[in-house]
């Protein structure tokens, strides 16, 4: 196997570091808005979730993305990986006593340059 070029591994590991600081840049968000952050990226059965939040009865898979706008932010997940990540919720919940009975609901927090996270609650039912 060839290895990869140097300039794809220093991509590669920009990129780890930028979805880190906005992975914390939106819990931060969450947070403030009285959220319970229960993990940062949870591997289920090889789904990665980025946040788990939990407030009240809720418990929210919260995909974080950092785009240059919120549609494009929206865009970037697609049906696929929407079905994961639920599926990868309520398995999570179902394993947990402390999570068991919870609303599971898929939320994203977009990051744009110059603008305050957004929080989207139940991103990709509302047709946003």
């Amino acid at each position: 196997m060839k290895a990869p070029h140097p300039e794809r591994v220093r991509r590669g590991g920009d990129a780890r570091k930028s979805g880190r600081a906005a992975e914390a840049v939106a819990a931060a968000w969450l947070i403030l808005k009285g959220w319970r952050i229960i993990g940062f990226r949870l591997d289920v059965g090889g789904i990665e979730i980025d946040i788990l939040a939990r407030r009240g009865s809720v418990l929210a898979v919260v995909e974080v993305k950092q785009r240059a706008d919120i549609d494009s932010a929206l865009a970037s997940v697609g049906a696929v990986q929407q079905a994961r990540l639920y599926r990868a919720a309520e398995s999570l919940a179902a394993r947990r006593r402390d999570l068991s009975g919870l609303s599971v609901r898929l939320d994203m927090v977009a990051l744009a340059p110059g603008r305050l996270p957004r929080h989207i609650p139940d991103a990709w039912s509302r047709g946003l």
